[in-house]
C-alpha cells in the first residue's frame, strides 16, 4: 500500500481529499511478474491476502477469467460490491498483465487490438482550485494538444450554482471554442436542478454531463437525459457487472463508464464494454488510464480515457512506461514493451509505502 498526498487539495461535489492510496498486487508465474492496482482502504490489501491469494496461487496463469470467476465466489459472503470488488480488480488486473509477460507481448495484442490509439481527455478541475490554478491545468492540456476537458461542479452538494457557472465560463474562455468542455457534478444535484444547470452550461457548450444526480437514481438520470442536451454518463461506481448491465439497458446514460480498478478488472471491464455495443452505447474508461489503455484499445466501441489529474500523477511517480498523451490520444502497445506497458519502481515508492 502506497499513500500519495495531493499537490494541491482535491475536492468534488461531495468530497475533499488531500492523498490518494494505491493498492499494487503482484502475481507471479515461471519467473514473470505482472502488476494490478485499485485505490482504496487498508481492508482491500486484507481482502487481497487474506480471500483471494489462496484461491489463485497454484492455479494457471493462463486462465484469468477462471480466477476471477473464483475470486468473486470467494468473496460471495464477505460481500464482493465496494472493497472486495477493488480487490478483486487488483489481482484481476495484475494476472491479464502476467498472461501477456508471459507471451512477451503487448496486452492489447494479446486481447487483440480494435484500434491503434485512443482518446484521452483532461480530467480534475477540482471545486477546491481558484481561478489561477483551474487556468493552469486547462492550460497545461491545451499545451498537450488534448481538445476535451472535464472539470468538477456540482459544489457543496450543488449549494454553489454560481460559482459552478463560472467555473464552467472560465473554462470555455481557457480552452477556447473548438474544445470539448465535459463537466462532472459528482452526483451532487437534485433532479431539477440538474436540469437547470444542464440548460445553462448548455450555451457554454457543455457536451457531457457526469453524475448530474445520484448514479443510484437510475430513473432520475434518465430524467436529466431526456431533458438536456449534453451527454448524460455514469458507471463508475460499477462493481459489478450486473449493475453495470441495469445501468446500460436503463436508457439513463448515453455513455457507459466503467473503471478497471472497480468493477472486478480486466476481465468485467471487457464484458461490460459488450453490454454497452450491444445496447448502442460506447464505453469509456473512468480514471487510471495507463491501466485501462490496452483494454480500451481492445474495444471498437471506446470512446476515451479519463485523463485523471491525480492518478496520471501517480502513475508517472510510481512506475516506468507511463504513456503520453500528446495530441489528445494515446498508443498502448506501441512501444512493444510486454504486458500493459508499466513497470513498478519499489525505489521511488518506498517514500510513500505504508504497508
Amino acid at each position: 500500500m502506497y499513500r500519495i498526498p495531493t499537490d494541491l487539495p482535491g475536492g468534488d461535489a461531495t468530497l475533499t481529499w488531500d492523498s490518494t492510496t494505491l493498492v499494487l498486487v503482484e502475481a507471479e508465474a515461471a519467473g514473470r511478474t505482472g502488476t494490478g492496482y485499485t485505490y482504496g482502504p487498508a481492508a482491500v490489501a486484507q481482502v487481497v491476502e487474506d480471500q483471494l491469494a489462496a484461491v489463485v496461487t497454484g492455479y494457471d496463469a493462463l486462465d484469468v477469467p477462471a480466477a476471477n470467476d473464483r475470486m468473486s465466489r470467494t468473496l460471495r459472503n464477505a460481500g464482493r460490491p465496494g472493497i472486495g470488488a477493488c480487490a478483486v480488480s487488483a489481482v484481476d488486473t495484475a494476472l491479464w498483465d502476467l498472461k501477456a509477460r508471459l507471451f512477451d507481448v503487448p496486452l492489447v495484442r494479446l486481447l487483440g487490438a480494435a484500434r491503434e490509439t485512443v482518446a484521452v481527455y483532461g480530467s480534475g478541475g477540482f471545486t477546491t482550485y481558484d481561478d489561477a490554478q483551474l487556468e493552469e491545468q486547462l492550460r497545461g492540456w491545451s499545451e498537450q494538444g488534448i481538445g476535451r476537458v472535464k472539470i468538477k461542479i456540482g459544489e457543496s452538494w450543488g449549494r454553489c450554482e454560481r460559482r459552478d457557472l463560472h467555473r464552467t465560463a472560465l473554462a470555455r474562455r481557457v480552452i477556447g471554442d473548438a474544445a470539448e468542455l465535459y463537466v462532472d457534478a459528482n452526483g451532487g444535484y437534485t433532479r431539477k436542478q440538474a436540469v437547470r444547470m444542464g440548460a445553462a452550461t448548455a450555451d457554454l457548450g457543455v457536451v457531457w454531463l457526469e453524475e448530474p444526480v445520484s448514479s443510484d437514481d437510475l430513473p432520475g438520470l434518465r430524467e436529466v437525459r431526456d431533458a438536456v442536451t449534453a451527454d448524460v454518463a455514469a458507471g463508475e461506481y460499477g462493481y459489478d457487472l450486473p449493475y453495470l448491465t441495469r445501468m446500460a439497458a436503463s436508457g439513463a446514460v448515453d455513455c457507459l463508464q466503467a473503471d478497471v480498478t472497480r468493477c472486478g478488472g480486466i476481465t468485467v471491464w471487457l464484458r461490460a464494454a459488450a453490454v454497452a455495443e450491444g445496447l448502442g452505447l460506447h464505453i469509456s474508461g473512468h480514471c487510471a488510464p495507463n491501466l485501462h489503455a490496452h483494454a480500451a484499445a481492445a474495444v471498437p466501441g471506446t470512446r476515451h480515457l479519463e485523463w485523471f489529474h491525480d492518478h496520471v500523477r501517480i502513475e508517472n511517480l510510481l512506475f516506468h512506461g507511463a504513456l503520453d498523451p500528446g495530441g489528445g490520444t494515446v498508443s498502448p502497445g506501441a512501444s512493444g514493451e510486454p504486458g500493459h506497458g508499466l513497470t513498478f519502481d519499489p525505489r521511488a515508492a518506498e517514500r510513500y509505502r505504508t504497508k
